[in-house]
């Protein structure tokens, strides 16, 4: 029987570590950037989910995951309040539903303190145990961080692994389950670590060192990834490449939510003049030996519109016309920018109009120095920011928009159905295949692999996050971003307006290829909120690796969850059956 006041202490110890658990997974990302602690971010709500007990063991488990993971996303993701506070509040109560889950299965059938092993099994039978615990936790942690980016269009920003961006070594793993299996093991690392923990204290086993051979075995696959990352590492900087050259334009355009401060004249002017004093001193330096192969502007640069027709006809607005044939003037190269594409039709011979109630879409355009032009649609667009569901069913929506937008809605973009690369040459006519992203979609691995295919290859992202202000959103972003040359084995490119422009190779790294010097555009006090050029060269891989994440996407982590949600309820029938575990 509980002594008077403890059952209140022990309540409140819990809340204290389910807080302390979410306090520390928000420090594992931007601004706050303590990923070292990853290792023991979870280690305090672990320990208070399995310490739960009662009839209502679910019930409190479930509460006790939902305030750590709502305190948590609300940490990380606060920047929302620059565009709306309701999403800001909202946002991190419903993500913290899936924490909420996860604590529901630890503090029930995942329990491993539900019933105890009897010293009598040995030390074996302990660890045993230990590591299916451990396994069972991470793969169900693993499956609602892929659920959470899949259901709803998802939302898979942050997940565990992504604390891995700036620590290559680990992060090489992601091209076997994805980023996501990196959580997966960080949990079970954990899961493991606070068996063991309990024991040392408990001291109830006296099978002597193999009561620690389960912690043993969990450092040794942390040692596996080590070693897998330096092999990798050293791998893909040996394969057989070609230099791409490419000058990233970045403008810092202010913008309130949707509404661009600046006029279409300062934003045409700005680009042109960025672009010409880049492309102009390189002509000037080496005898132009350092010319760019492309030039990239960021998500919708120019305010103009492409009219597209069916048949392939296109326009383009006189503003975004003379824009371009100046830049020109600087030499040949193609030019890669985000511009919005509505649907036209043909009037007459030479004259292109838009197409009544016709598609727009925000799309990647690609234009060869012929002016020959290349587009790719977006796929996955922003919910509130691209397209508000049920908003001709439900008008008040519209009106929510326009009051946090700042601007009118002028209706959704219409979704892109194309998987295709678009192929694009550089200076000495290798074709490179891109792999096209917009905006976040370069957060969304299930998307990027579809663009797959054999030969040299690029991920290209252009991006805006300029609704954010100068928030910690741009540099969130690209850490979950990088992870997709990880998985892919394929390199990036990510030109912004405001957030983060840079050049990624095959092992997530921004090193410069001979120089070693980050290829990251920011200024001279190291903040990429600011306005300028970058030249950066990358080695495209002639014949890259297939990596098994290309290979299987998210079907082997959601085996891995499905195996081990299974598993973990099979067991807990058995103990409830008297079976051993």
């Amino acid at each position: 029987m509980n002594a008077p006041g403890m059952g209140k202490r022990s309540t409140w110890m819990k809340l204290a570590a389910a807080v302390a658990s979410g306090l520390l997974v928000a420090g594992l990302f931007p601004p706050f950037h303590m990923s070292s602690l990853v290792w023991v971010a979870m280690i305090p709500l672990l320990a208070a989910l399995w310490s739960i007990d009662g009839k209502r063991a679910g019930r409190k488990g479930f509460l006790l995951g939902w305030i750590a993971g709502t305190l948590s996303c609300g940490i990380q993701f606060n920047w929302l309040c620059e565009v709306s506070w309701l999403g800001a509040l909202l946002l991190p109560m419903y993500l913290g539903c899936y924490w909420g889950l996860f604590g529901l299965f630890a503090a029930t059938i995942g329990n491993p303190w539900r019933v105890d092993v009897d010293p009598s099994h040995g030390g074996w039978a302990t660890c045993r145990k230990s590591l299916r615990v451990a396994f069972c936790h991470g793969a169900v942690w693993a499956g609602l961080e892929w659920l959470r980016g899949w259901l709803l269009t998802g939302f898979g920003w942050n997940g565990l692994g992504v604390a891995f961006h700036e620590t290559p070594v680990i992060a090489q793993s992601a091209d076997l389950l994805g980023v996501i299996g990196l959580s997966l093991i960080l949990v079970f690392f954990q899961a493991v670590m606070v068996q063991t923990g309990k024991r040392l204290t408990r001291r109830a086993d006296n099978s002597g060192r193999r009561m620690y051979l389960d912690f043993a075995i969990a450092t040794s696959v942390v040692g596996l990834l080590v070693c897998y990352g330096i092999a990798r590492i050293s791998l893909e900087n040996r394969r057989e490449s070609v230099r791409l050259k490419t000058l990233l334009v970045q403008i810092n355009i202010p913008q309130y939510a949707a509404q661009v401060l600046w006029s279409a004249l300062d934003v045409h002017m700005a680009y042109e003049n960025e672009t010409l004093a880049a492309l102009n001193g390189l002509a000037n330096k080496d005898a132009g030996r350092h010319m760019p192969d492309w030039v990239m502007w960021p998500e919708c640069a120019l305010t103009g519109r492409i009219l597209n027709t069916d048949t392939g006809v296109w326009g383009a607005g006189l503003e975004n016309q003379e824009t371009i044939s100046r830049v020109r003037e600087a030499g040949p190269f193609q030019l890669l920018y985000g511009i919005t594409e509505m649907e036209a039709e043909q009037v007459g011979d030479d004259q292109l109009v838009p197409k009544p109630k016709g598609r727009i879409w925000n799309s990647l355009a690609v234009m060869t120095p012929e002016d020959d032009l290349q587009t790719y649609r977006k796929h996955h667009l922003v919910i509130f920011g691209e397209t508000i569901p049920f908003v001709d069913s439900i008008p008040f929506l519209k009106k929510i928009y326009e009051q946090q937008a700042g601007i009118e809605y002028g209706g959704s973009f219409t979704p892109g159905e194309s998987f295709e690369p678009l192929p694009v040459p550089t200076a000495a006519g290798t074709r490179i295949g891109t792999i096209p992203s917009i905006c976040f979609e370069d957060s969304v691995p299930r998307l990027t692999r579809k663009f797959v295919r054999p030969g040299p290859q690029v991920i290209v992202n252009v991006t805006n996050d300029g609704w954010f202000g100068q928030s910690p959103a741009a540099a969130q972003h690209f850490a979950n971003a990088r992870f997709r040359a990880i998985e892919l084995r394929r390199p990036m490119l990510r030109c912004a307006n405001s957030g983060v422009s840079a050049a990624i190779d095959t092992t997530g790294s921004t090193g410069h290829p001979d120089t070693g010097k980050p290829q990251v555009l920011v200024n001279a006090d190291g903040n990429h909120f600011t306005r300028g050029s970058l030249l950066t060269e990358l080695n495209i891989p002639l014949h890259p690796s297939s990596s098994l994440y290309a290979l299987i996407g998210d079907w082997g982590i959601t085996a891995i969850a499905l195996l081990g949600f299974a598993w973990a309820w099979w067991k807990a029938r058995s103990e409830k059956h008297g079976t051993p575990a």
